[in-house]
């Protein structure tokens, strides 16, 4: 059996609310959750370190934001190496183009990122998040958020 997850995290991979701004944002995002199953697997979690949050079977490309160039080839081996440093930084310099980004700003199709903050539903009956309901969490959460649906 597979999962689906809705998962929204910080812009900033680095960026925690406080307790209380979190509540708020998980309350939000509860209201716009269909029925008492998909909000039964709904957290709020944080992490010591920056954790990849990914796709899962949803990710098709990952380009670089500059160029556009195909990314795939070398984004494993830059994952790998953050995360052996811990993800102390996520600053890369592309080959496509000789250019420093972050590997949070690279372009993920499906959308993907990294985050030491998130708040996650599982399984939660319902599709991606119009622009207006991802701004009434963003606005609860007090920071930018970005969405990832996950297909594992």
């Amino acid at each position: 059996m597979s999962d689906n997850y809705l998962t929204l995290i910080p812009t900033d991979p680095y960026w925690q609310p406080d307790r209380a701004a979190a509540h708020q944002a998980k309350a939000a995002l509860s209201a716009l959750l269909p029925d008492a199953d998909a909000r039964r697997g709904l957290t709020a979690r944080w992490h010591d370190t920056v954790e990849v949050v990914h796709c899962g079977t949803n990710l098709e490309t990952i380009r670089c934001p500059h160029c556009g160039a195909d990314s795939s080839a070398w984004w494993a081996d830059a994952l790998q190496e953050r995360y052996t440093e811990g993800f102390s930084t996520l600053l890369v310099t592309t080959p496509c183009c000789d250019t420093e980004t972050s590997l949070n700003d690279l372009t993920y199709d499906w959308p993907m990122g990294f985050a030491s903050f998130r708040i996650e539903a599982l399984n939660p009956n319902r599709g991606r998040l119009t622009d207006q309901e991802l701004t009434s969490v963003t606005a609860a959460a007090g920071h930018p958020l970005r969405q990832i649906l996950t297909h594992i």
